[in-house]
């Protein structure tokens, strides 16, 4: 497939390849990431027309402000969630400017895949030689036959002259010698890792900039519609558009048979549930505190994973029911929309229990990236039981739950990368009202959390329990002494990667107002003498970073 180029295009696409491979190349992921999706946004944009489809698409304008806010919340911040979501909203970007139609997140990032698997293709095509220059090929051959006659003899009178003249035979091999070296060192400086890593930059940048339309995603999704119709077609009438004739296997009655059993199951799991809810809500919503040699880890994990299983289980029960002609048994429709509604309720007071006992984890063991992504997993749920909702009273399809649910996971990854969750975890389990403290994975943080760490160091000596878990998995118990060595040596070898493997490319502010804090801190405490007082041990850089 011949895909032809602009000159924008061609101008567009050795220059960002340059672009990627300068500020990727050996660097970590900070400011250039950022420059680079400005770069690719601006591109993209400048060779939109004025009056292209996606100018008028909400979906496309939504990723391309996720795509300028998380750029901006990695040059701030650099965490993984970050980074993430700056990259998953560059990708929408160009999946809704590939197809304008699309809704579905996931429908626009396949897309976006699917581009890429088309682009570079059709790209290489472009290299190929035009059906016109053979007459020119055979032209350029003759000249190189012709070529071949005088540089045969050449080489012939040069050995000639070898055997004759010793003097001769020593000029030309010391010249020999140092065109030798000379190609030696060029071939030296070419790094075949490079270059594939160039060759990655011209790969992406093509995906990004070259758009050969991809309608496979944007078929599928256009079968789907927003609302549950009534199933009216394979009836044995020439009514409908697809009658059917043939026997069927199925009674009159079955819709009610259905029915019947769907009002059982919300009536008798509604009856359980509520015995689970009023013994959560008597247990754990008022005045709840742990006995001694209660085991806090069992019942949050365990038992928050299995609600949350369980509010899983519901919801996919209440789509099964309400996915075609129940939505219109008019009989019964009143009691089973006010049976699921209630059983909707139910789990979302269950979701609270379940945030509950998270809270109640930190409240008494610290805080964890698992316990902070729970709870975004349960404002996706109670976002998702909501849509549940609409689906019982609008009838609402299973895509439409799908394209509202994307959305609010989409809300929730930008809301996740606008934290500085590392600094605020250190913050909160360096308490002294904690009796044991997991030092090992506050050490494993990234650097950015290490100031905190410093000006609470006085607070490692006031916990009794300081653990820190292995490679082997294995975990061992660390005493005071001992815990302010491993930061001090964690301080300096940040402090040492820091000055010799960041640039400007990968700079990121937090990152940037750690060194500074550190550094100044270190600098203190020297000049003040106190380094063996205030356990200040580790090793200033001896120049600023790159």
């Amino acid at each position: 497939m011949r895909f032809p180029l602009t000159s924008l295009q061609k101008l567009l696409l050795p220059l960002g390849a340059v672009l990627f491979d300068f500020l990727f190349w050996q660097e970590q992921t900070g400011l250039n990431l950022l420059l680079y999706t400005l770069f690719v946004v601006g591109a993209v944009l400048a060779t939109l027309p004025r009056h292209a489809p996606v100018w008028r698409s909400g979906y496309f304008q939504l990723a391309l402000v996720g795509t300028l806010l998380s750029g901006g919340l990695v040059v701030l911040y650099g965490s993984f969630v970050a980074k993430l979501a700056c990259v998953a909203s560059l990708a929408m970007v160009l999946g809704y400017v590939n197809q304008p139609d699309l809704k579905l997140v996931a429908y626009a990032l396949l897309t976006s895949l699917g581009n890429l698997g088309r682009a570079v293709p059709a790209v290489v095509n472009q290299l190929e030689p035009p059906r016109q220059a053979s007459l020119r090929l055979k032209r350029t051959w003759f000249y190189v036959r012709l070529f071949l006659v005088p540089l045969g003899l050449l080489v012939l009178f040069h050995v000639l002259f070898s055997l004759a003249n010793p003097r001769y035979e020593a000029l030309t091999a010391s010249f020999l010698t140092l065109l030798g070296d000379w190609f030696a060192r060029v071939f030296e400086q070419i790094s075949v890792p490079h270059v594939l890593f160039f060759l990655l930059g011209l790969a992406l940048t093509t995906s990004a900039l070259i758009i050969v339309p991809v309608h496979f995603f944007a078929d599928h999704e256009s079968r789907f519609g927003e609302f549950v119709r009534r199933q009216r077609n394979r009836v044995a009438s020439f009514a409908v558009r697809q009658p059917d004739f043939s026997t069927k296997r199925f009674q009159l009655l079955d819709l009610r048979k259905e029915y019947l059993a769907a009002l059982a199951v919300f009536g008798l799991v509604n009856l359980l549930l509520l015995v689970e809810n009023l013994v959560d809500v008597n247990w754990i919503w008022f005045g709840f505190e742990p006995e001694k040699g209660f085991n806090l880890t069992q019942f949050v994990h365990e038992g928050t994973y299995v609600l949350i299983f369980s509010i899983l289980v519901a919801m996919g029960i209440v789509l099964w029911f309400f996915r075609r002609n129940l939505n219109f048994y008019a009989p019964g429709l009143r009691w089973l929309r006010l049976g699921a509604t209630v059983w909707v309720v139910q789990n979302a007071v269950l979701a609270v229990s379940v945030g509950l006992r998270n809270y109640y984890y930190i409240l008494h063991m610290g805080l964890a990236y698992k316990r902070i992504g729970v709870y975004g997993f349960l404002l996706l749920t109670l976002f998702g039981l909501g849509t549940i909702l609409l689906k019982i009273w609008q009838r609402r399809s299973a895509y439409s739950l799908v394209r509202l649910n994307a959305l609010a996971a989409y809300a929730v990854l930008l809301l996740l990368a606008g934290g500085n969750w590392e600094t605020w975890i250190a913050r909160y389990n360096l308490q002294t009202r904690f009796d044991t403290l997991d030092l090992g994975f506050l050490l494993n943080m990234p650097g950015r959390m290490l100031p905190e760490l410093v000006e609470k160091r006085a607070v490692l000596a006031q916990i009794p329990n300081l653990r820190r878990e292995n490679s082997d998995g294995t975990i061992d118990s660390v005493g005071a002494a001992k815990a302010q060595q491993l930061l001090d040596a964690r301080v300096a070898n940040w402090l040492h990667d820091y000055q010799a493997e960041h640039t400007w490319k990968s700079w990121t502010y937090a990152d940037a107002r750690a060194y500074e804090q550190l550094h100044r801190i270190g600098l203190a405490a020297k000049s003040d003498g106190a380094s063996q007082t205030a356990h200040v041990q580790f090793l200033l850089p001896t120049s600023a970073p790159k």
